[in-house]
């Protein structure tokens, strides 16, 4: 695991490759990182974004001047304001999230790290996230880049994926083996 590769494909890796050569261009790596991450915050807080930038109802233009107005609300300018807009014009924000994701993969590898997707039923403290970093890299001989979702369902516990591995520590999972251990005693 300590060498994988990060592999971006589809639409999402394309733009995210595409958003990383320029950003790598304009030494603007870590602008548009921060830049990414905002909105990624902004699209996991606020409904109303994420229903625009899921919801196949809304034009184009719809799309890029409610975008727009949210863009400037958070102070998100020049590369990042652009290459978001234009995924907007080019009808791709549903795959957004995806975009952000891959530029962070990519980021991850250009940096010599590794990233990580954790699941978890709620926010992760900053001392739960930097005590979780420091077991990732002592198990993995690397920095690692956390992306953190959130999915109540799981009641407590952790989901992590690095790679193509999975270790799922979650409240959920352990009542589902329960219930099915339960069901062959009986």
């Amino acid at each position: 695991m300590a060498g994988e590769e990060h592999t971006v494909s589809g639409v999402a890796g394309r733009y995210a490759t595409a958003l990383f050569e320029l950003a790598l261009e304009e030494k603007a790596l870590d602008k548009i990182e921060a830049d990414l991450n905002r909105f990624n915050q902004a699209l996991d807080a606020v409904d109303d974004l994420r229903r625009l930038v899921q919801s196949p109802v809304f034009s184009a233009e719809e799309q890029g001047r409610a975008l727009a107005a949210v863009l400037d609300e958070i102070k998100i300018e020049g590369l990042t304001k652009n290459f978001l807009l234009l995924v907007a014009k080019n009808r791709r924000l549903f795959a957004a999230p995806d975009m952000i994701r891959a530029f962070r993969a990519l980021l991850a590898d250009h940096r010599g790290e590794t990233s990580a997707t954790v699941t978890a039923a709620s926010k992760l403290t900053e001392a739960q996230a930097t005590a979780l970093k420091q077991a990732l890299k002592a198990a993995l001989g690397k920095d690692v880049m956390l992306d953190q979702r959130i999915d109540p369902s799981l009641i407590g516990g952790l989901m992590v994926k690095v790679g193509s591995r999975m270790v799922d520590t979650s409240l959920r999972t352990k009542l589902i083996s329960l219930k099915h251990a339960m069901k062959e005693v009986g």
